[in-house]
């Protein structure tokens, strides 16, 4: 369905995909490259892990999950995947793009009943007579589709050079991506280049090219192959064997370091965070400072996205928790235990970070007769 009438605003947007198979070469396509998605894995994981929830906050108190059908968009957002890939899906694309889109279907009733992540080659943003936004995707399949702002779940990053729109990460990366493939080519051919004797044959007399051809060959398969190789060469006066040695320019390993530096600071991580032996300060530092805010973000383009603003105003909201205290070392898990004492966690929670099971009773917030709260507001003795 075209929902454009008129278009007097047309911004266009390139979007980063891999098309084709083939042997990596630095040339835009970013998810190719090994350093890249090294980069991005850590983070598309941990967004994935967010465990996403409805709240209703409102003069009957604080509801969890009170509506079904949100509660199985938000674990089953299509028949093709579930909750945890979505956001997986969603954070790949951000970190490729700077923006990541998803389709929110609703029934007749206009409720949300699907989400599907977009996949696209270019996005342009769209505007009707009444000035209503709307954005044009072509897919990779090379068909088009195009959708009201509002069915979009649109997440951005870098979000500076265009009103819509998260700039891109090419420009930035360019020059230090063609460091790093041409150090990673240069490798290549050195091993190669390594991995064969070359050598001069220089025959003292004239001698016809079929014989030059056929004294090589036998030369080749006598002293140079497995099979035939002795272990010495010999050659009579008529043709002298000269070995040449080949000088291929190999990049130092501070060269290399550096462009991986590189990258790796562009993306905000480290290789501790890629190769997860980072301690609990170190992964903390890498949430609140990565993960923290793609989260927010999400939760706030979820729930208004999701919502009316009358039902926002009921006090709906999507929320993506986080176990980041699974990354806690053992003696800060049980400190928590003076947060199940203060009530401030129910058993159950605490549980949970300690990768043990519910118990029955554990979802009742308790506290310790000597924390409960006092009345007393005046000076002396509390009674």
């Amino acid at each position: 369905m075209n929902y454009v009438t008129r278009s007097p605003t047309i911004i266009k947007h390139e979007l980063i995909v891999e098309r084709g198979n083939g042997f990596y070469g630095w040339n835009g396509q970013m998810y190719k490259s090994d350093v890249i998605r090294s980069c991005i894995r850590p983070f598309a994981r941990s967004i994935g892990k967010l465990g996403a929830k409805q709240i209703r906050e409102g003069p009957d108190g604080l509801k969890i999950n009170p509506d079904r059908y949100v509660k199985m968009i938000l674990e089953e957002p299509n028949p093709l995947i579930t909750g945890q890939m979505l956001q997986q899906k969603l954070a790949v694309q951000l970190a490729l793009n700077n923006n990541a889109f998803a389709l929110i279907v609703r029934d007749g009733a206009g409720y949300a009943n699907q989400i599907y992540p977009i996949e696209a080659l270019s996005v342009e943003a769209l505007y009707d007579a009444n000035m209503t936004l709307y954005l044009r995707f072509c897919l990779k399949s090379g068909k088009m589709g195009t959708f009201p702002y509002s069915d979009i779940i649109h997440l951005r990053e870098d979000f500076n050079g265009n009103d819509i729109f998260g700039d891109g990460n090419i420009e930035a990366l360019r020059e230090v991506m063609d460091v790093a493939a041409t150090i990673d080519k240069s490798l290549v051919d050195a091993v190669k280049n390594s991995a064969v004797n070359k050598w001069l044959l220089k025959w003292g007399s004239v001698l016809r090219p079929e014989d030059i051809k056929k004294e090589t060959e036998n030369f080749v398969k006598t002293y140079l192959s497995s099979e035939g190789s002795v272990g010495a060469i010999g050659v009579d006066s008529k043709a002298e064997a000269i070995q040449i040695t080949p000088h291929d320019y190999v990049p130092n390993a501070v060269q290399w370091d550096r462009a991986i530096t590189r990258i790796h600071s562009y993306y905000n991580t480290n290789q501790k965070i890629i190769d997860s032996t980072y301690n609990e300060d170190e992964w903390n530092a890498y949430y609140e400072s990565v993960i923290e805010p793609v989260a927010l973000q999400m939760s706030n383009e979820f729930t208004r996205k999701i919502f009316s603003p009358r039902e926002r105003g009921y006090g709906n909201r999507i929320i993506f928790e986080s176990m980041s205290l699974q990354y806690a070392s053992m003696s800060t898990k049980l400190n928590l235990l003076q947060m199940v004492d203060r009530g401030a966690l129910t058993p159950n929670e605490w549980r949970r970070v300690l990768n043990m099971a519910p118990i029955d009773g554990g979802d009742q917030a308790v506290r310790r007769l000597d924390t409960a709260p006092t009345t007393n507001t005046g000076g002396g003795e509390g009674k």
